[in-house]
């Protein structure tokens, strides 16, 4: 893995003061004080018919209008001695106030750390119908050197970057439904591209001459999202001083913390559950970016079950001084070229606030958000419980479900918390008596 970038020199900062009391109006102008950003990326990321119609209908088919999530900001966030402004697309509450308080806390330990792997996508060829499956994977091998060059004739730009197909792995599987097959995987570095397209354009270009070398008959010609290689390591580390709360020594809640990793990683009933929160972290800010979610999520839970049994992607330890440990590891296959990353304004914007400079750093950032969320579930269901959070940050969302409007929100809200019964029911009723 590459050796984490430190760089004090940005000058955004992710802490902005009082920023949870500010209206939106108030706070998209600190956000852009904060981030330098220029007026167009301020009005884009305040969601003003940000994506015309005629955009959205070159993007996908059939398209009768447009749909939105609501789009927070997570602040606080220092990742290899570097801050960042976290933009995160998420319909549920607590997600954004529990990464920036997770990352509050860690940014007074030294913040988070990160790595990665070279930005390497695996394409598979299927081949059937052969008779002599090892025979064929030796004659492939011999030809290693033809097809590399062939697969990089397709994209001169990309190998011109740095990138390109550097190798390939060939896998044969003696039994399958249907009978034997032998696959040719292309690694290829795709450089910021997440990369989707240019490896199945060189599986397809690739797929006439593997015939003509094998005598098999080539089916599939398709990327695989077990993206890896492509691997994010984060780290982050915590004293115990820094989680004591009101009711409980810091130790104690450190040690529930790894206690309840334990059971992720024991159990994939839980696993499913703690992973999960995990996701909550990571894909708000893939879908604020325009990256595909769908791709991120599929190589994670794939990841997680790599050795025959699904577990936990983080690990919760406590170390010989008595700090808190926690590190993620995951595929992370975005891009910052192509795609919704250049077509959708509001992607666009998140990217300049975000300041990242490659798809590895946008990689490395979007993973240690992921372990900021499981540290802020770890904590609530080792102390106080997960709903109790959860629910004061829901009573909006009931409020606005009993009929409230504009302050009225905030007054239910607070009453229905101090009530003890976040209910429609409940707030219907505190409506009838303002």
């Amino acid at each position: 893995m590459s050796d984490p970038i430190h760089n004090s020199q940005n000058l955004i900062s992710s802490v902005i003061d009082q920023f949870r009391s500010l209206e939106p109006a108030d706070r998209l102008l600190a956000l852009q004080q904060a981030a330098a950003l220029n007026a167009n990326e301020t009005k884009t990321l305040g969601g003003s018919d940000i994506l015309p119609v005629e955009i959205a209908n070159g993007m996908i088919e059939n398209v009768i209008g447009k749909f939105e999530l609501p789009l927070g900001v997570a602040l606080n966030f220092k990742v290899n001695e570097k801050d960042y402004l976290i933009p995160m697309a998420v319909e549920e509450p607590s997600v954004v106030a529990a990464a920036s308080y997770m990352a509050k806390i860690a940014r007074n330990c030294g913040g988070f750390y990160a790595s990665s792997t070279q930005p390497i996508m695996r394409a598979q060829i299927q081949i059937l119908n052969l008779k002599n499956p090892y025979g064929a994977k030796s004659k492939l091998l011999s030809y290693r050197d033809e097809l590399i060059k062939l697969a990089n004739s397709k994209d001169r730009v990309l190998v011109e970057l740095g990138g390109g197909c550097n190798d390939i792995e060939i896998q044969i599987f003696d039994d399958s439904p249907v009978g034997s097959m032998v696959v040719v995987h292309l690694l290829v570095d795709v450089r910021d591209a997440m990369g989707a397209n240019t490896v199945n354009t060189m599986a397809e270009m690739l797929a006439p001459r593997i015939e003509e070398i094998t005598g098999g008959d080539v089916r599939l010609r398709i990327l695989s999202n077990l993206a890896d290689r492509r691997l994010v390591h984060g780290h982050v580390r915590v004293s115990p001083e820094a989680l004591t709360t009101k009711s409980l020594d810091g130790k104690d809640v450190a040690q529930g913390i790894v206690e309840a990793c334990a059971l992720a990683i024991i159990d994939p009933y839980r696993a499913a559950t703690h992973n999960k929160g995990i996701m909550n972290g990571v894909d708000p800010v893939v879908v604020a970016t325009g990256n595909d979610w769908r791709a991120i999520e599929a190589g994670a839970h794939a990841y997680a079950a790599r050795d025959g049994r699904y577990t936990s992607l983080t690990r919760w330890e406590i170390d010989n001084e008595g700090w808190l440990n926690g590190t993620i590891e995951l595929p992370m296959a975005v891009g910052l070229v192509g795609g919704a990353t250049k077509t959708h304004p509001a992607a666009q914007a998140a990217i300049r606030m975000l300041d990242v400079q490659s798809a590895q750093e946008l990689a490395e950032v979007i993973a240690v958000v992921g372990l900021a969320q499981n540290m802020a579930a770890l904590r609530a269901l080792s102390t106080e419980g997960i709903q109790k959070g959860h629910m004061a940050l829901h009573a909006r969302n009931i409020a606005i479900m009993a009929g409230a409007k504009s302050e009225q929100v905030d007054i239910i809200a607070r009453a229905l918390v101090a009530s003890g019964d976040v209910s429609v029911d409940s707030a219907k009723k505190l409506l009838t008596e303002n």
